[in-house]
């Protein structure tokens, strides 16, 4: 008994690691903003790590999820039914954001001046529908391995495990050996996040250093209203989701705990995919329509940058008619609207996407594309709330798709970080979840 006392005194779970870390990086890089500065080595490495994990892990889930079902036609109904999901839930995003945005008028009062200088923009600009489709079927795997590009990494993974269902027995060692890196990959994500406390302890500090204890209290209208539509959309959209699909709510909050607040405070989806891939199979989603559904939504289900553009195009349009009298009306807002459900869905792979297509957008209205350059100014604390609703948006659409499947595990899901799961998981042929979650206690 005393020495459970003990453990249970100097032992902290991950999840408590990492809020420690946390309250660190605050204190650090608000008491010593320079000190904080210097820790963005520690952030680089971790992210670094992180993205060392996500090609791998994806190809291997998706062929492994593909050619391990053997049925193709299964694979395309639920690809199918996660555009679907995916197409309904961001216009849902986007409309919310305008309806918030015009009520509360952030942009009313800001003046767009002329010599306001622009800082470090990103370069680039958004694709367009045609090269968007030619950019998701790669020329070199090994390329679009290297720069990380999800979509290209999901194109190639479907084809080729279709093609390793199509050749039945000879198939078999190639899927082994990708259901072998799946464990590996996960196993491997156990060890990167045991330096997560440190690498989101350091982004923290960075940022509070950066920017000042200001970024934390005092952010101005338009960052509040983004937050409130934020809250909103999760509210009504994902609390009626929830309900419709009879989700159990509590064990789905303590699973997406850890992939929302890694994608919070980096600013990053990518540092979330694994840990969010690996929650969701020990919730109860099958292996596959994890591994097809969340890399897919990486690209076509990003609700909260959805959202994000719908309320940063229409504060810019605000702040023109502040400085020139021109009114932007709600059905050229409607329009724009439409432009960004459009457009948005080829951003991947591009450094700010979302101020690249914000950029694009005020050009093809005729809004002042000075504007971004407000907006930059709090994009990162904008940046970190609109990532961790992508994560968590993607986290859902996953147990949707399982629950419109009939495949969803609904008494894994009741087990859910209780000590049950561990048993659960070893009566069921799952020990490699059941080591990840002791790993975790």
């Amino acid at each position: 008994m005393t020495q459970e006392m003990r453990k249970k005194w100097y032992h902290l779970s991950l999840t408590k690691q990492i809020l420690l870390g946390l309250v660190v990086g605050v204190a650090l890089g608000w008491l010593k903003p320079e000190w904080g500065t210097e820790t963005a080595f520690l952030r680089n490495i971790f992210l670094n790590l992180i993205k060392s994990i996500i090609a791998p892990l994806i190809f291997s889930s998706i062929v492994a999820g593909i050619a391990g079902s053997g049925d193709i036609k299964k694979v395309g109904r639920i690809g199918l039914k996660a555009l679907v999901y995916f197409e309904v839930v961001t216009t849902l995003a986007l409309f919310i954001g305008l309806a918030v945005v015009n009520v509360v008028g952030p942009g009313y009062g800001v003046e767009l001046k002329a010599n306001d200088s622009f800082g470090a923009l990103p370069e680039g600009k958004p694709k367009t529908i045609i090269e968007t489709i030619i950019h998701i079927f790669p020329a070199s795997i090994v390329e679009s391995m290297a720069r990380g590009d999800v979509l290209q990494i999901v194109a190639f993974s479907v084809m080729f495990g279709v093609a390793v269902a199509a050749i039945g027995e000879k198939g078999k060692p190639v899927l082994a050996f990708c259901d072998s890196v799946t464990q590996v990959m996960f196993r491997f994500t156990g060890y990167v996040m045991k330096f997560a406390p440190f690498g989101i302890g350091a982004a923290m500090a960075v940022t509070i250093g950066h920017m000042g204890p200001g970024v934390l209290i005092n952010l101005g209208k338009l960052v509040l209203s983004l937050y409130g539509a934020l809250v909103l959309f999760v509210t009504l959209v994902f609390g009626s989701v929830a309900y419709l699909i009879k989700l159990p709510v509590k064990q789905f909050a303590r699973a997406v705990w850890e992939p929302f607040t890694l994608a919070f405070v980096t600013t990053s989806s990518e540092s979330a995919l694994p840990k969010a891939m690996e929650v969701m199979e020990r919730f109860g989603v099958p292996k596959r329509i994890v591994g097809f559904v969340m890399p897919t939504g990486y690209t076509f289900n990003l609700d909260g940058s959805t959202l994000y553009l719908a309320v940063a195009s229409v504060f810019v349009a605000q702040a023109a008619e502040t400085t020139t009298g021109v009114h932007f009306d709600f059905g050229q807002q409607i329009l724009l609207m439409v432009t960004l459900m459009v457009t948005s869905k080829g951003v991947a792979a591009v450094p700010r996407a979302s101020l690249v297509i914000l950029m694009a957008a005020l050009h093809s209205f005729n809004l002042p594309v000075i504007g971004v350059a407000v907006i930059f100014a709090v994009d990162e604390l904008m940046d970190m709330a609109r990532t961790s609703v992508n994560v968590l948006g993607n986290c859902l659409a996953t147990v949707v798709v399982a629950r419109w499947e009939g495949e969803f595990d609904d008494k894994r899901a009741k087990v859910f970080g209780t000590p049950e799961e561990a048993r659960y998981d070893i009566a069921v042929g799952e020990p490699a979840f059941a080591k990840v979650l002791a790993d975790e206690s």
